[in-house]
């Protein structure tokens, strides 16, 4: 069977009244169903969402199915409860809220939670119930956060892309949800995750590292054995659709019916939902000042402010609604005249030819949400004017601002920025409109909604190849097989084996990364085969290392190479090495010491170390990439160099390696079976040094010069248990 796509979302493309007994099926005609139509509606290809309402007979569910299949829909049927508690309850008083920084709104309520989970699974459920292991799953928007890691639990092989169409909140503003972890887990089951601004990618992925403790790479997240990519997106509009509803006879009509309201007058437009993000009240007294500021206009300009209604059952939405109504009838009651209201004011929606019509007469369009993932009102309005004439005021808080950096741009919060920027708007020549215009239409016409789709899944589909690439070179399955098959098979061996990170899993805790049980098991029973010759070759001092294994019949290679121990015998130093430029070093680490909190220094025979696990995450990578940059400038005349491990940043001197020292064990020796397995920088030295027949490994999915990788260090004993069967 062929795979196919399946889209996921809150609410389907269509909307279902139930009239006179008789169900009515409506399409939507919004930005993202214009978009994903060339999509959902291909072959056997699928979109997955709530129809709608919930006061449905058992007996239309049959129907409702039926009708939707036809149009490739397929229903999740919500009840009463399950909108309550889920979308108005969790969805919208808890995530829209805090993700929007608006922290006193945010309600944290452990029954709205359950729901939450409870209806993410129902979407998962619906998924399993149409989707095979291996289809193509576009799942959309906050109300579905946990929902690509369920449906990576059932269909793992699955290509899963997650897109956020709401800003993401900085790690100060996430960190107040109680249920952090689990959200950022339940998207972390996609492949690839996508957002409307780097703002909002560059605040999940801190979130990520600083909750979850995932570190990333440019943008890539590497978890276990999976790859996971995270990038900005910035959502276009179906340009054509509004450039040619201009011309349009509705549209003309409707035009013709505003030229007698108001064909005096010059038109700001303001047009939102309903929500206490969007700026309206700020607005409206922007508005006030504007008139009071400068006289001349009043019987001039008109606001006509349109409200969509919105969440009518959420109690801060009908505040705010008292809110701009007593606001409007205020600015109205203060400014008319018989012949001129300073705000026309409408509490609905528009029909689509009559929003046409207001965009392409409207002298300025006055956006100024407080924040906002998008805003594609905003590039409505520019597509409109055909003429190129007309001014858009806009809020650097919406997404949209970074790609239209020719509007007014204006901090939302500053009320005298927006009067002025109403002046400067309705005083603009002509030429210099249009000139503008003309370098934001050109960016609309080449990146539209088209477009924002085809990227997206050229996006996924380069993060699944370049997945697939990294498990072939996974040790797993028939790899590990044939490892173990030559072994066996072989008569000389030689293993050199890093210690933390390979041999023992990271931990702040000292006595959790000393050698366990397990594996002072499996080194005696290497080690005891009169065949095999055991390196174990780590950056940790000779003291720690002989005390942990020097009882061991195996050899040591200790601080990256400065010292060598063969069993039985003495430590000795690979060459004479000076040590003078510690104190130099030293001076510069114990600044950062200083300034880094939780930070410390180790200090090796021939090495210093500087460690940040300790340190809070975000701070001790920016420290590190500062240290980094400092230490490299000063010892660029130096036989010096820095290493980067895991948390820790280390300065030795440049002929020391793990690789120099191995070789001393490869001239010595002939070996039919050659096996290294490391996990860090400092490794690459050791593979480097590796004939061709070696095994190289790397521990975990970062770039390596080793030919293969594995997922952990407990998969690394596994190898080692089969070694001995």
């Amino acid at each position: 069977m062929s795979k196919k796509v399946l889209i996921v979302s809150n609410r389907l493309p269509v909307t279902i009244q139930h009239i006179e007994n008789k169900l009515h099926f409506h399409p939507s005609a919004g930005g993202l169903a214009t978009g994903l139509g060339s999509i959902y509606k291909k072959g056997n290809n699928l979109w997955i969402g709530w129809p709608g309402f919930h006061d449905y007979a058992e007996s239309d569910k049959e129907n409702i199915t039926s009708q939707l299949a036809n149009d490739n829909m397929a229903p999740v049927f919500l009840s009463k409860k399950d909108i309550r508690d889920y979308y108005e309850g969790f969805s919208n008083k808890t995530i829209w809220p805090l993700f929007h920084y608006f922290t006193e709104y945010a309600t944290y309520d452990k029954g709205l939670w359950d729901a939450y989970v409870r209806v993410n699974k129902k979407f998962c459920d619906a998924i399993l119930h149409h989707a095979n292991d291996g289809d193509v799953i576009w799942i959309h928007d906050y109300q579905l956060l946990l929902l690509p890691s369920m449906v990576r639990e059932k269909l793992p092989n699955a290509t899963i892309g997650f897109f956020q169409h709401i800003p993401f909140p900085s790690f100060e503003i996430f960190r107040l949800m109680p249920w952090r972890e689990q959200i950022l887990e339940g998207m972390l089951g996609s492949d690839l995750i996508g957002f409307h601004t780097y703002d909002d990618m560059r605040h999940f992925l801190s979130s990520v590292n600083r909750i979850l403790g995932h570190g990333n790479t440019m943008g890539q997240i590497r978890i276990n054995n999976r790859l996971i990519g995270v990038d900005a997106f910035p959502m276009g509009i179906d340009y054509d659709k509004y450039a040619k509803a201009t011309h349009a006879p509705e549209t003309i009509d409707k035009l013709k019916r505003y030229f007698k309201i108001l064909s005096n007058q010059k038109v700001v437009l303001s047009i939102d939902r309903l929500d206490y993000s969007k700026g309206i009240k700020q607005r409206l007294q922007a508005f006030d000042i504007f008139l009071e500021k400068y006289p001349e206009y009043i019987g001039k300009v008109s606001l006509i402010l349109i409200v969509v209604p919105s969440r009518v059952k959420v109690e801060q939405y009908n505040q705010l609604k008292n809110e701009i109504d007593t606001l409007v009838g205020a600015l109205n009651g203060k400014y008319s005249r018989i012949d001129w209201n300073p705000i026309h004011y409408f509490y609905r929606s528009f029909s689509f030819h009559s929003l046409s019509a207001l965009y392409s007469s409207a002298e300025v369009a006055l956006i100024t949400p407080l924040r906002d993932g998008m805003n594609l009102v905003c590039k409505e309005y520019i597509a409109s004017k055909l003429d190129k004439k007309g001014v858009l005021i806009l809020s650097e808080m919406a997404g949209s601002a970074k790609e239209m950096s020719e509007a007014i741009l204006i901090n939302p919060n500053d009320i005298d920025q927006i009067v002025n920027a109403m002046h400067q708007a309705l005083e603009m020549p002509e030429a210099e409109q249009i000139a503008r215009n003309e370098e934001m239409q050109e960016k609309l016409k080449r990146y539209n909604i088209h477009r924002w789709v085809e990227v997206f899944f050229e996006q996924l589909d380069f993060i699944k190849r370049k997945q697939k690439d990294l498990n072939m070179k996974m040790v797993t399955g028939k790899t590990a097989d044939l490892i173990i098959e030559k072994y066996k098979k072989s008569k000389e061996r030689i293993l050199f084996l890093d210690y933390d990170g390979t041999l023992k899993g990271f931990s702040s805790n000292p006595k959790a990364v000393s050698p366990d049980k397990e594996l002072l098991s499996i080194l005696e029973n290497l080690t005891a085969n009169p065949k095999n010759k055991v390196i174990i070759i780590s950056g940790r001092d000779k003291g720690t290392l002989g005390e942990w294994l020097g009882h061991l019949n195996l050899d040591l290679i200790a601080e990256h190479g400065v010292w060598l121990k063969e069993s039985g015998k003495k430590w000795i130093m690979i060459d004479n090495i000076d040590q003078t430029w510690k104190k130099e070093i030293r001076h510069i680490l114990e600044l950062y010491v200083d300034r880094t909190p939780g930070s410390f220094i180790e200090d090796k025979d021939y090495s210093l170390v500087w460690h940040y696990r300790k340190a809070d995450t975000d701070f001790g990578e920016l420290r590190a990439r500062e240290l980094l940059s400092n230490l490299n400038y000063l010892i660029a005349n130096m036989d010096l160099q820095t290493m980067e491990g895991n948390k820790v940043i280390e300065i030795k001197n440049r002929a020391i390696n793990k690789g120099k020292a191995a070789r001393k064990w490869l001239n010595n020796t002939e070996n039919d079976f050659i096996i290294a397995i490391g996990d860090d920088v400092t490794d690459e030295d050791t593979f480097k040094a590796m004939p061709e027949n070696a095994f190289t490994i790397k521990v975990g999915l970062t770039a390596s010069v080793a030919r293969l990788n594995i997922k952990s260090s407990d998969e690394v004993r596994n190898l080692l248990k089969g070694f001995m069967e």
